[in-house]
């Protein structure tokens, strides 16, 4: 087995401090003149976000906007998602269900953002964010939060309704049995009285739905992109 190694200017970087402006624009030209396209860029990006401890904002949103342009747009289905590839991102950016960073839920996030299908596995995913936040005070949604109380505040319901936006149909919220679960996890462990009132309207909005969600045999391309290269 290969040692995996940076090249040029990604070793440099990774050693620095801080990831700077101009650090992305030399990524740009000569990391990623095609933009992350391969497993191996998917490897260096995921580097030099864990090597840096400061970074400017314009690596966020490379970083969310590369990643979820190669997990959707370069990667089976091609502009879609299944079950395999959620699998993998659940995988690669939590640790036992639990995102860590506000970074890499925003990456997951956009991801939902852009793609044409989104399994319900990972529109659960996502919203279990919230309640990890409210319940066990772990996530990166946690970190993210800006009043830190036992109730759904008017950024959790952005947060919710971020998720669930594109399933919307004409003010009623179809969701699946898994979903569905989720929201009233949120519900039980929130008091009502401190909930925004929105919430409410998001819990009577709901429909429960059975959905089949497409099953394939085919594994992220990232993981074919690796064995070609081994």
């Amino acid at each position: 087995m290969s040692e995996f190694r940076l090249a040029f200017p990604a070793c440099v970087i990774a050693g620095k401090h801080r990831l700077a402006a101009d650090d992305i624009g030399l990524l740009r030209r000569h990391s990623f003149p095609d933009g992350v396209r391969t497993a191996h860029d998917v490897v260096v990006m995921l580097a030099l976000n864990n090597s840096c401890p400061e970074k400017c904002p314009e690596w966020n949103s490379f970083f969310v906007e590369q990643l979820a342009g190669f997990i959707v747009n370069y990667s089976y289905p091609q502009g879609s998602l299944d079950e395999i590839n959620v699998a993998w991102i659940m995988r690669m950016f939590a640790t036992g269900g639990v995102v860590n960073s506000a970074l890499e839920l925003e990456l997951v996030l956009h991801i939902m953002e852009i793609s044409a299908h989104v399994p319900d596995d990972l529109r659960a995913f996502a919203l279990d964010q919230l309640r990890l936040a409210i319940t066990d005070d772990v996530g990166g949604y946690k970190l993210s939060r800006a009043v830190d109380r036992k109730g759904v505040t008017r950024q959790d319901v952005d947060f919710v309704m971020r998720v669930l936006r594109n399933i919307c149909e004409g003010g009623v919220l179809p969701v699946s049995l898994l979903t569905y679960n989720v929201l009233h996890r949120i519900e039980a462990a929130t008091l009502p009285a401190a909930n925004h009132p929105r919430w409410t309207d998001i819990l009577q909005a709901l429909e429960l739905r059975e959905y089949v969600e497409p099953r394939t045999s085919r594994w992220l391309r990232i993981v074919d992109d690796e064995q070609a290269v081994a």
